[in-house]
């Protein structure tokens, strides 16, 4: 395992939570959150071993948590000096195929071409962690990315200097004891400015959405979006991938800022 990126905290984070995914995976209520340890069952996972985690790491993460679980595990972690941020869902099925596989099938435009990461630690997956970082979004570590940890996909772009100018990422982080164990999480979407405004989130997602149903065998994704940041909802949208109100996504942190966008 390796091919950590950012911050010293987000590495140590990234660290512990690559290395504990053989725990995850047998452990009622853990699911891989990514970039630290993560629940899409607090019950099941246990309180416990939640606040145990939270004061060691500092963050803690819960995945597709119905919509009214939400207040009372936001007043639980108030009560021990913890605030709970979220962000809202969008879930698309195989229904969500044809309007994901119509933007895919657009091409790039002359001058671009798809690459490929290379090795956890190599020069490309680190190019594309500088990318996702530069665009505000914490990256996953190298052995996510490349799929060393689990089944994922990762698509993308370079100019013809063969430089990452956009890419997008999924993967399957929920386990055999959890009922979203065959539905994707999708998102890590960045491009570069120097080619905003051409479409080229709006192509990634797509791409990424599309790659999480035929690569990756999934039956579902999801997607997570601020509830503010209207460029981003339209284009998941744009994929099929549809504001589900029944279920948030959310980190609780002591941080006085969000952990990434």
């Amino acid at each position: 395992m390796g091919g950590y990126f950012g911050t010293e905290q987000q590495q140590r984070l990234q660290r512990l939570s690559d290395e504990a995914v053989p725990w995850m995976r047998q452990t009622p209520g853990a699911c891989n959150a990514g970039r630290f340890m993560g629940t899409d069952d607090p019950d099941k996972l246990g309180w416990d071993r939640i606040f145990a985690t939270l004061g060691y790491d500092g963050v803690f993460g819960f995945r597709m948590i119905k919509a009214e679980s939400v207040p009372p595990i936001r007043e639980q972690l108030a009560d021990r000096g913890y605030r709970l941020d979220t962000w809202d869902v969008f879930m698309g099925t195989t229904d969500s195929l044809p309007a994901a596989r119509a933007i895919a099938s657009e091409g790039l435009p002359e001058g671009f071409s798809e690459g490929s990461l290379d090795v956890e630690d190599g020069p490309v997956t680190q190019q594309v962690q500088t990318l996702m970082n530069d665009c505000g979004v914490v990256p996953f570590s190298g052995a996510m990315l490349t799929g060393a940890l689990g089944p994922a996909a990762s698509v993308v772009i370079v100019d013809k200097d063969s430089s990452p100018v956009a890419t997008a990422f999924t993967y399957l982080g929920h386990f055999s004891h959890s009922p979203f164990s065959d539905v994707a999480w999708g998102g890590l979407v960045a491009v570069s400015p120097t080619v905003r405004g051409r479409g080229f989130g709006k192509l990634v997602n797509a791409m990424m959405v599309v790659r999480a149903f035929e690569q990756l065998g999934a039956t579902g994704i999801y997607e997570l979006v601020s509830s503010t940041n209207m460029a981003s909802r339209r284009m998941v949208e744009a994929s099929g991938v549809i504001y589900e109100p029944g279920y948030l996504c959310g980190l609780a942190t002591a941080s006085a800022e969000r952990f990434t966008r």
